[in-house]
């Protein structure tokens, strides 16, 4: 079943060897190390130490940022994943993942220019790394005519930045509870998109329709909650199933913190129990034909 790895996200930080070790025995097979706007270290020799016994592997390095502005945190993100890229292959994975970046305020179409420009050395860059970058698909509260630090947001928006700079190195690290919270059925989504989907966000979601009919999207009172998977509205059954369909391997790493229920103290048993959730929904225990 190694063909697609159930992981989970984990912070890239000082601590991150030591909270790897702690759990790696809960049977996590991959790791997505995320950092958020600081200087990318390399910290592959801890993380191999950590990973030592094990068939767990790093799935992607994930600086997130906004890389479009011009401010010095722009410059930051550009730097992290130009950093990023060349760290990759000591942590034995070749995806860098992160979002693609959005001038304030601006449509994605008035971006399209300004991420050209950005991403074409970037771009550049990884392919002579043989690196994959993948962007996600958050919109970060942002709408297709305003928003902030993210422009690949929805199926059109992939139309037109995979056309403004096309790419066998560039795809998406794809997650149905953001087209869920913009009311978009994330499914036949797979077997459209699947041949760019290079990672997988385990994030789930919950729709209160009922409440959408009563008080609108978008009005006084929350209608979509962000979900640890196994507690929202997908089968991951059919998702598996599409991603297999679309010849998608790689990993499925569960994207926590975010769950409104399985928080706080309950943080790591919801991330479990949605590890073995999505173990279920893989296929189970790997049963070999007979000869």
């Amino acid at each position: 079943m190694q063909d697609i790895l159930i992981g989970t996200l984990v912070p890239d930080n000082d601590n991150l060897a030591n909270y790897i070790s702690q759990i790696l025995p809960h049977g996590f097979e991959s790791f997505s190390l995320t950092s958020w706007q600081t200087p990318l270290q390399n910290r592959s020799g801890s993380v191999k130490k950590a990973l030592k016994n094990s068939t767990a592997a790093i799935s992607s390095l994930s600086p997130f940022g906004n890389a479009l502005e011009y401010d010095e945190l722009a410059a930051q993100t550009r730097q992290n994943f130009m950093r990023a890229i060349d760290y990759a292959g000591d942590y034995g994975t070749n995806l860098v993942t992160g979002f693609a970046g959005r001038l304030r305020g601006k449509s994605i179409e008035d971006n399209l220019e300004r991420f050209v420009e950005v991403w074409t050395p970037i771009v550049e860059h990884a392919v002579k790394k043989n690196v994959r970058i993948a962007f996600e698909n958050c919109n970060m509260g942002g709408n297709w005519a305003t928003g902030d630090w993210n422009i690949a947001i929805c199926p059109d928006a992939w139309e037109l930045i995979f056309a403004a700079l096309p790419s066998d190195h560039m795809g998406l690290q794809w997650e149905p509870c953001h087209q869920m919270t913009l009311l978009i059925d994330p499914l036949p989504q797979i077997a459209v998109w699947g041949r760019k989907f290079f990672a997988v966000h385990g994030k789930d979601a919950t729709v209160r329709r009922d409440l959408i009919a009563k008080h609108g999207f978008g009005g006084k009172l929350q209608t979509v909650f962000h979900r640890t998977p196994g507690f929202g509205d997908s089968n991951w059954i059919d998702i598996i199933s599409e991603l297999r369909r679309a010849n998608f391997t790689g990993s499925i790493d569960i994207e926590g913190w975010h769950d409104p229920v399985y928080r706080e103290t309950l943080e790591m048993t919801g991330q479990v129990r949605a590890l073995r959730y999505l173990k279920e929904c893989r296929g189970g225990d790997f049963v070999p034909n007979p000869q």
